[in-house]
């Protein structure tokens, strides 16, 4: 299968659609596409985003389990993003922080959270190798 011709899709809940849209087509730069009243198609570095909205949105306590975001493979487009996050004012759940620094796994990474409690992490590794592979490291994610 070409990886190249797979796109990701992910549905997601909203409380309402135009605050989602201030946030996410306003804020972040996602091209909008389709809309309903309940539902809105973002298209996020060309991935498909579909939110729609739902009730009884609570946060979780952290990070973990739930949070969806990109990897970048360019460092100047990870550093223009959260340039643009803070030009716009979005809410960071977690500032820019280096993970893991000076091994392979080294990645910068920062948090941003919707205005219905949706996580979204932003990530650019410093040896590619990290994405996939790296598997003796055994460390996933923050120690808890």
């Amino acid at each position: 299968m070409d990886s190249a011709a797979v796109l990701f899709h992910l549905a997601f809940p909203v409380a309402d659609i135009s605050t989602a849209k201030d946030f996410y087509v306003k804020g972040l730069g996602c091209e909008p596409g389709r809309e309903t009243g309940n539902s809105l198609i973002l298209n996020l570095y060309g991935h498909q985003l579909v939110a729609h909205t739902a009730t009884d949105l609570t946060p979780q306590k952290g990070i973990y389990p739930c949070h969806f975001g990109l990897v970048f493979l360019v460092e100047t487009d990870w550093e223009f993003l959260i340039q643009r996050a803070k030009e716009h004012h979005l809410t960071f759940y977690q500032g820019e922080k280096r993970r893991f620094p000076g091994t392979p796994l080294e990645h910068r990474t920062f948090f941003l959270q919707d205005p219905f409690h949706n996580l979204l992490e932003f990530k650019y590794y410093c040896h590619p190798s990290a994405i996939f592979g790296e598997v003796e490291q055994s460390l996933v994610g923050d120690a808890e």
